[in-house]
């Protein structure tokens, strides 16, 4: 079940080929050491796997993270036609974050500006 939208969701991103509105969601991680880090999915399907207010081990944080991004390139790509590629840069830039942590220690989840 997804999480009803707030003020974390936005639809005012096209998808320019279409000119379709996506939902945006943008979640807020507080890494162990006070950092902070912003997650960005085009679909709502990312509340299937993270929820604001959650705190989770990096590890188990890592592994719902990956399998969201992929979920949500999947529905991308079906309801559009073509993947979201920045599901691909997203995880990218968050495997750095995940590589500095121990599996046990908690990622915050928040939600995003």
């Amino acid at each position: 079940m997804h999480t009803p939208p707030g003020p974390w969701l936005r639809h005012d991103r096209p998808i320019p080929r279409h000119g379709l509105p996506v939902p945006e969601v943008l979640l807020t991680l507080e890494w162990p050491d006070g950092q902070s880090s912003q997650l960005y999915s085009p679909s709502t399907v990312i509340y299937d796997y993270l929820r604001p207010g959650e705190s989770l081990p990096v590890a188990e944080f890592g592994e719902r993270a990956r399998a969201a991004l992929a979920r949500a390139r999947e529905r991308v790509r079906a309801r559009y036609g073509f993947a979201c590629t920045r599901t691909d840069e997203e995880q990218r830039r968050l495997e750095p974050w995940l590589a500095r942590f121990g599996a046990d220690q908690l990622v915050r989840i928040s939600a995003g500006a």
